[in-house]
């Protein structure tokens, strides 16, 4: 019997409601967005954080979903075409990284961060685990797409996660 036990039950949307409401509070949700925005400060590119308890049913592929979820969101939406965003699939149990082409970085460290992630929410380090990927994910932006001349410098994206 592998992969998550709620799923195989088919109360996995149970599970990934449970953890939306009590783990992921709006306290927490502030201070992400506080990272989310001080990291953002620092160049060009535009984190988009989504936290979904509950992967609709015609969406079997977390990464066809994160797909739609980052057209849905207009994550590909800004001017230097910098947009990112972190899906996560509390249901599932998964998590996915799209950029828009303005952003050229190896997938192997969208991976590792991924990784990390997996590794930080399986141990309930939830909090944790979000800050750390916010500050890989920071690193990587400050190296793909520093804060270029071309662009004004605001804030084209909500900072605050979006819970789906």
């Amino acid at each position: 019997m592998a992969g998550n036990k709620w799923e195989w039950l088919g109360l996995d949307g149970l599970d990934g409601w449970w953890l939306s409401q009590r783990v992921f509070t709006h306290a927490m949700m502030e201070r992400l967005t506080g990272e989310i925005r001080k990291s953002e400060a620092r160049h060009a590119g535009e984190l988009v954080l989504a936290i979904e308890h509950d992967t609709p049913g015609h969406s079997r592929e977390t990464a066809i979903r994160a797909l739609e979820v980052f057209g849905r969101l207009k994550v590909w939406d800004t001017p230097m075409r910098t947009g990112l965003l972190l899906y996560i699939s509390l249901n599932k149990h998964k998590f996915e990284i799209v950029a828009d082409r303005g952003i050229n970085v190896d997938p192997k460290q969208w991976d590792e961060i991924c990784t990390i992630l997996q590794t930080r929410f399986a141990a309930r380090e939830y909090e944790q685990g979000l800050l750390q990927a916010i500050g890989a994910i920071e690193a990587i932006l400050l190296t793909s797409c520093g804060q270029p001349s071309g662009d004004d410098g605001r804030n084209h994206l909500p900072d605050a996660p979006v819970l789906l």
